[in-house]
């Protein structure tokens, strides 16, 4: 147990802490983001991937657009960026500590960059790390448990998020999630907001203003109409209905912005890929094997249910649990990987100074009260040995999925952080069988 966990009541305390830091930081660097158009994107699931989607749109526009997500930061033309401007993001953190982000917010505004996508965490609002970015755009993916360890409530952690919306002067809103009310208060509560008329637009597949019909889901993508003002036909290279959700948002963005239809469309299409989001590793082996960063129970239900359908064999399972992080979700996800999966192989994540086979055994619970048998569960503590286990296991026609650190650069052990990439080493137990 760290000694913030022995404090009680520690989050709140160093509250003026964190205020205190990020009002020196915007002031350091003159408030950078004062000069940009700024899209905050938050959420529980789908920030990332609906952060590259607007971000692509934007720039294929001709929209000079910066990033600031969880996987990458940058803008076209940043110094040491890669061919799309972009720098990879190391650290487990999405929404950096204050200097640093106004300081990468600096370098954004310097490329002659516009618009700024922003992805924005629940504990980042919690400590006000975002204070003196101006937000002209709220974005709120979905919301379902996470962090509560930190937020100790559901509703202290819809609150935090909320805030975005409280700064935003307009808000996009997905009007199928249950705690939309609570979103929709919030950009009426706005200061910002209190002359804009409308103050947000929602969207979904039942409901919203900007609904999705005729959804024709593959492997390959997702394809499907658009209901507002008139039929748009949108096509997503990333899988699953999820997606559907995260363009959706990203075309609600374009149409505020004021894209046309065709660069909506085609700004949309233009992501190929995210890193470590539903990433499918082809080398030409006879078997499927996808990365997926998912990680709460919503995430593996949407990531399961969307490969469930198309799957020819049996589908391997591999995931573990990051250690002082959400342990009440446990048992639960081990349920739905064990209700899909005909095979489970548990590892090491993030387990800190938890136990790792502590964190197994719950999972190997959830697994046993979906249904499978003690020879379906396999239980390896170390990450590598167990995806090179698991695509030892594959046969014709499996899928395999990695699921639980993405894009990641490093596992955090009791010891500190070790290198380790699941893209990297899926790749090489790939090539190693062929």
């Amino acid at each position: 147990m760290s000694v913030k966990d022995k404090i009680p009541a520690y989050n709140s305390l160093v509250l003026p802490y964190h205020y205190l830091q990020a009002y020196h930081a915007s002031n350091k660097y003159h408030h950078p983001a004062r000069n940009l158009h700024v899209i905050g994107v938050t959420g529980t699931n789908g920030k990332t991937t609906t952060c590259f989607m607007i971000w692509k749109m934007l720039n294929k526009a001709g929209i000079k657009t910066g990033l600031m997500a969880t996987v990458a930061w940058g803008a076209p033309g940043i110094k040491n960026g890669d061919k799309d401007g972009l720098i990879k993001q190391v650290k487990h953190m999405t929404t950096v500590y204050p200097k640093t982000l106004n300081h990468r917010i600096e370098e954004i505004a310097e490329t002659g960059a516009t618009h700024l996508v922003l992805e924005v965490t629940s504990h980042a609002l919690a400590q006000d790390r975002i204070m003196g970015i101006p937000i002209e755009m709220a974005v709120m993916t979905n919301v379902t448990h996470e962090h509560l360890d930190y937020h100790k409530t559901f509703e202290n952690y819809v609150a935090a998020k909320c805030k975005l919306f409280k700064r935003a002067k307009f808000g996009i809103i997905n009007a199928d999630d249950p705690s939309k009310n609570a979103f929709i208060s919030a950009i009426n509560s706005s200061r910002s907001a209190r002359n804009s008329t409308p103050k947000y637009t929602s969207y979904g597949i039942k409901n919203g203003k900007i609904r999705a019909k005729n959804l024709k889901l593959s492997s390959s993508g997702v394809n499907y109409s658009c209901n507002d003002i008139k039929p748009l036909k949108i096509t997503t290279q990333i899988p699953g209905e999820f997606n559907v959700y995260n363009s959706l948002a990203a075309l609600a963005v374009g149409k505020k912005v004021g894209l046309s239809d065709q660069q909506i469309v085609d700004g949309i299409y233009s992501l190929s890929e995210v890193e470590g989001r539903m990433n499918r590793l082809d080398f030409g082996q006879d078997f499927e094997v996808i990365v997926d960063f998912a990680h709460t129970p919503d995430a593996f239900e949407k990531v399961f249910s969307s490969v469930h359908p198309h799957k020819s064999g049996r589908i391997i399972s591999l995931f573990g649990g990051a250690g002082r992080r959400d342990e009440s979700t446990r048992e639960e996800r081990g349920i739905i990987a064990g209700k899909y999966s005909d095979i489970c192989i548990l590892t090491e994540d993030d387990s800190r100074n938890e136990k790792p086979e502590k964190i197994m055994s719950m999972f190997e619970e959830g697994c046993k009260k979906a249904g499978l048998k003690d020879d379906q569960i396999i239980k390896i503590v170390d990450r590598k040995k167990a995806i090179e286990k698991a695509i030892d296991l594959a046969k014709k026609g499996d899928l395999v999925l990695i699921l639980g650190k993405g894009h990641e650069k490093t596992i955090l052990r009791a010891d500190g952080a070790h290198p380790f990439e699941d893209l990297k080493v899926t790749t090489a137990a790939i090539k190693a069988r062929l």
